[in-house]
C-alpha cells in the first residue's frame, strides 16, 4: 500500500516527525549507515526526519539529547541506533530509563523473536526497547544496520502508519499526548 493510499478503514497516511539519534564514539555523518538506513526507510514511508545527531557513549549526554527532544513539540518520534549492547560502553537504555513514562516491553519481545530467526541466539545480547516518554513514542535499536533493518521493516514502520490494521501507535499517539 503506497502511501498516498488509504486503508479499508478510509484513514489516509498521516507523516511523523522522527528524530534519530546514533550513539557511537566512532561514527561520523559519513559513516552512519545504521543512521542512514533509518532515515532512508522513514522517508521512503512517507515520514519527516525532524532531527539527526551523532553522540558518543556518554549517558549524560544522551539523556540531555532526548530530553530536548522528549520536550520538543515539533517530534513525534525518536529513534536511537547503537549503544544497546552488553559491554560497558552500551548505554543507550540506562540514558532513557529515567525518562520512560510508559515502557513498551513488547517492542523488544518482538525484536529479539525476529531478531532469533537471523543470527540465533546471539540476539540475547540486544537490549533494544521502547517506550512512551511524556507522549513522545522512543524505539531503541542495534547499531548494526542489519539490526535497523529488521525493527524498521518489521516493527516500526508499520507501528508508524496509521493505516496498520488491526492497531497502531500512530492513531495512538494523540491520546498518549493528550494524556501528558
Amino acid at each position: 500500500m503506497s502511501r498516498a493510499q488509504q486503508s479499508p478503514e478510509g484513514k489516509a497516511f498521516l507523516p511523523l516527525a522522527i528524530a534519530i539519534l546514533t550513539v557511537s564514539d566512532s561514527r561520523k555523518p559519513e559513516t552512519d549507515k545504521s543512521g542512514d538506513k533509518i532515515a532512508e526507510l522513514a522517508s521512503h514511508a512517507g515520514h519527516r526526519i525532524a532531527a539527526r545527531q551523532i553522540i558518543a557513549d556518554d549517558a549524560e549526554t544522551l539523556r540531555a539529547q532526548m530530553r530536548d527532544w522528549i520536550a520538543d513539540p515539533a517530534i513525534d518520534v525518536i529513534i536511537a541506533t547503537g549503544g544497546t549492547g552488553v559491554t560497558g560502553r552500551d548505554v543507550t537504555p540506562e540514558a532513557l530509563a529515567p525518562l520512560i513514562s510508559k515502557p513498551i516491553p513488547g517492542f523488544g519481545e518482538l525484536f529479539r523473536m525476529l531478531s532469533f530467526q537471523e543470527i540465533g541466539t546471539s540476539t540475547i545480547q540486544s537490549r533494544a526497547e521502547a517506550a512512551i516518554c511524556d507522549g513522545t513514542i522512543v524505539f531503541l535499536l542495534p547499531g548494526s544496520t542489519g539490526g535497523v533493518r529488521l525493527g524498521m521493516e518489521a516493527i516500526v514502520i508499520p507501528q508508524l502508519d496509521i493505516r496498520h490494521s488491526p492497531c497502531n501507535l500512530s492513531e495512538l499517539l494523540p491520546r498518549i499526548r493528550y494524556e501528558h
